[in-house]
């Protein structure tokens, strides 16, 4: 991959996980762009593409956001969820060539650097 591609970074600014995946991906190289989803909520048809591409492992179920939510809203369809409580989405999504990753683990990592 080469530092002409844009790489979009769906997160939260002042999530730890994606700044370390922003900070590696710039170190890369990559020029990183942060769509901070709190402050400039996803678009429903990108939600539906990251949900298509992980299921329910988009939802955080193991977040602060997730714990304090109702039954009721914890059952919502995934995409109107998100839209509602953005910080329930796991993060970060990456994307860039028609390329998607969630998280910034071992295999995400590989995608976009290489090392792995």
């Amino acid at each position: 991959m080469n530092g002409a591609v844009t790489v979009k970074v769906y997160g939260i600014g002042n999530c730890d996980t994606v700044r370390a995946a922003m900070r590696e991906l710039a170190a890369a190289g990559l020029g990183p762009e942060l769509v901070d989803i709190r402050a400039e909520p996803a678009e429903a048809a990108d939600l539906e593409r990251f949900l298509q591409a992980f299921g329910e492992a988009l939802v955080n179920r193991r977040s602060a956001t997730w714990r304090g939510l109702s039954e009721a809203e914890r059952g919502l369809d995934p995409v109107r969820l998100i839209s509602a409580h953005p910080t329930v989405m796991k993060r970060p999504v990456i994307e860039a060539e028609g390329r998607l990753t969630l998280g910034w683990g071992p295999e995400a990592r590989a995608v976009w650097l290489g090392n792995g």
